[in-house]
């Protein structure tokens, strides 16, 4: 079996949006790229899949969220920066930093075009 027949287990996740033939789906880039993000990170050992599932349940079901799941992927990126910063793998900052600089780069990126940091007009 190759690595691209292998399933993870966060294909199996509780609440991860499913297509018509049970794969994953993604509202936009982005959360697909928090997904692969998360999956090589746990894959290099930065943490294990149990302390992962317990901090992206605990973001799920903080007060406040969406019924109907449509914050699923904010969650999802909330989950990820808490446990990087929990585990000093980053620093709450820089990761903030990084998150505005992404909103000013994707404000000033024409429509259509990829976003790309050096969009930033700040950076």
């Amino acid at each position: 079996m190759s690595a691209c027949e292998v399933t993870s287990p966060l294909a199996q996740s509780p609440g991860l949006p499913k297509s018509a033939d049970g794969g994953p789906v993604f509202p936009e880039p982005w959360a697909a790229d928090a997904f692969a993000m998360t999956v090589h990170l746990h894959e290099k050992g930065l943490f294990a899949w149990g302390e992962w599932a317990e901090q992206l349940s605990g973001e799920l079901h903080k007060p406040g969220r969406a019924a109907d799941g449509s914050d699923y992927f904010d969650c999802w990126v909330a989950a990820l920066s808490d446990l990087l910063v929990s585990k000093d793998i980053a620093d709450h900052d820089t990761i903030l930093a990084l998150q505005q600089s992404w909103q000013r780069a994707a404000e000033a990126t024409p429509h259509g075009k990829p976003i790309a940091l050096e969009n930033d007009p700040l950076g």
